[in-house]
């Protein structure tokens, strides 16, 4: 049959529609197959926690490709996370900040099916008051808030914070950049409840911490085991992986539980609410989870590991430095998410640093 010339465009225009309308929705369908099948993972978590070799064996395994992000705080995790969608599906929140997460809606629940290596977890680490039945997360490090002291440049026994404040020390501690470890070390040094919501006490905390400043040479939450390591400074407020990790290094370092005040921490892996990749994120935990994989990262980076069967597998020494006694575990606190009162420990950390 014989078209006109305006037939002619009319057939064009429709099949054109009917071709970029197929177009689109077949980059639409692209675009939802590619989020959903898409073989990678977008990992958000501490600065050395898991060693490179652990991410590669990973990638060989399941094919699926890990993109790693790190941060130096839960602070900056959070401020990341609550900004919107970060694209991440696994981070690694400390316990008090899981706390706010779940409250705040932010996580998704995990599947148990798909984490058949979480029966290695011991159950002391699970079922905390935060998560009762670990729906949004599970176990990964636990330790401790620390005082390192190197014994060859000091001429005194140091067994808590107080100690610290000793002129010797001038310029010479490198402290943990964590607002709540170290003013929650100096509320309990005066007594007070490192979990207070009490704006006074939070500020005299603040005005004790300003009075050692003068000794305060840096404050840092990367890797201040170098420094201490290095003979750079006399001591360290720290968190007790990174004192493991500078007395590997430097046989003069020292161990001690400051008889004040004993942080205990938890760092538990989480799905952000949206993430891209939850199937793989569950792959990435249950990986962690394997016994073997678990104490290669002990190894490298010898924090608490809640995995039972891992620890089996630990040489014996260094097992006993990551284990606590159980009169001393019983006296560590942990930190709790402190409501509106955050607020005021923002503001008198800041006026500490500034």
């Amino acid at each position: 049959m014989k078209r006109g010339k305006r037939g002619i465009i009319y057939w064009f225009s429709i099949s054109s529609l009917i071709l970029l309308a197929g177009f689109i929705l077949g980059g639409c369908n692209q675009e939802g197959k590619s989020k959903e099948d898409e073989k990678a993972v977008n990992i958000f978590n501490w600065s050395q926690y898991i060693p490179d070799h652990v991410i590669e064996k990973f990638e060989e395994e399941t094919g699926i490709k890990v993109n790693y992000d790190t941060y130096a705080s839960n602070e900056e995790m959070y401020a990341k996370l609550s900004a919107g969608q970060s694209g991440y599906d696994v981070v690694v929140p400390t316990l008090y900040y899981l706390e706010i997460m779940e409250k705040q809606g932010m996580l998704e629940k995990i599947n148990k099916d798909n984490l058949p290596h979480l029966k290695n977890i011991d159950q002391d680490f699970m079922g905390l008051y935060v998560d009762p039945k670990n729906d949004y997360s599970v176990p990964f490090m636990w330790g401790t808030g620390i005082i390192a002291v190197n014994e060859k440049l000091i001429d005194k026994e140091v067994t808590g914070y107080k100690d610290l404040f000793d002129p010797q020390f001038k310029n010479s501690i490198v402290a943990s950049d964590d607002m709540r470890f170290v003013l929650g070390a100096m509320l309990a040094m005066e007594g007070n409840d490192p979990n207070t919501q009490d704006e006074k006490q939070i500020e005299e905390a603040g005005k004790r911490m300003k009075e050692l400043l003068p000794n305060i040479k840096l404050f840092d939450n990367e890797s201040p085991k170098t420094v201490l390591a290095n003979n750079e400074v006399k001591a360290g407020i720290l968190y007790g992986g990174e004192a493991i990790l500078a007395q590997r290094e430097n046989p003069d370092i020292k161990l001690v539980l400051p008889k004040e005040y004993l942080l205990l921490w938890q760092e538990n892996l989480v799905i952000p609410k949206g993430a891209p990749h939850k199937e793989n994120a569950e792959k990435f935990i249950d990986f962690l989870l394997q016994p073997e994989i678990s104490k290669e990262i002990t190894m490298s980076y010898p924090y608490g590991n809640p995995n039972k069967e891992a620890l089996k597998l630990l040489p014996e020494d260094l097992r006993s430095l990551i284990e606590l006694p159980t009169d001393e575990l019983k006296r560590g606190i942990y930190a709790k998410d402190v409501g509106e009162a955050t607020a005021i420990y923002d503001r008198v950390w800041a006026e500490v640093k500034q």
